[in-house]
């Protein structure tokens, strides 16, 4: 079951796995499936050892398309930070990894973050559609840090 969502934009859709003797195949990125202004850019893989939190942050003009695919679960913070937003200052919060693969859009201005809930290390994939600081690795890198502020209003339980 998908999570129920309060911010505007955000996109959830669960990632099917197709078994076969082999093992199992998931589609992660559709271009018929999303709007061209999300494709992606580039592509990474990284690691989360469980118990550690990335973010959170927002971007200015990127989106992120994270998969969460396991081998562990992760606990998704979501807040919207878009003056502009119909639903500006709500939050959401949902779990997604192994037992429940997810792709989760956040578009700019989403603050974002997530944090390993499980026992063991865990994959996320991520797809956003700029290139981490632009061609040639020659510009500014479009983030706003919000994790060094232990007052702040975008806290990880």
């Amino acid at each position: 079951m998908l999570p129920k969502l309060s911010i505007d934009d955000v996109v959830v859709r669960e990632i099917r796995r197709h078994e076969d003797p082999r093992g199992w195949l998931s589609e992660l990125f559709r271009e018929d499936e999303l709007a061209s202004e999300f494709h992606p850019a580039m592509s990474y893989i990284s690691m989360t050892h469980a118990g550690a939190t990335r973010g959170p942050h927002e971007h200015v003009d990127q989106a992120d398309l994270f998969c969460f695919i396991g081998p562990s679960t992760f606990r998704i913070y979501l807040w919207d930070n878009r003056l502009d937003s119909g639903t500006h200052g709500n939050h959401d919060r949902f779990d997604a990894g192994e037992d429940h693969p997810l792709m989760v859009l956040v578009p700019k201005g989403v603050v974002h973050a997530y944090k390993n809930i499980g026992a063991r290390e865990g994959v996320v994939i991520n797809c956003p559609n700029r290139l981490y600081a632009g061609p040639g690795r020659k510009q500014p890198i479009d983030e706003i840090r919000h994790e060094d502020d232990p007052d702040g209003p975008f806290q990880v339980d």
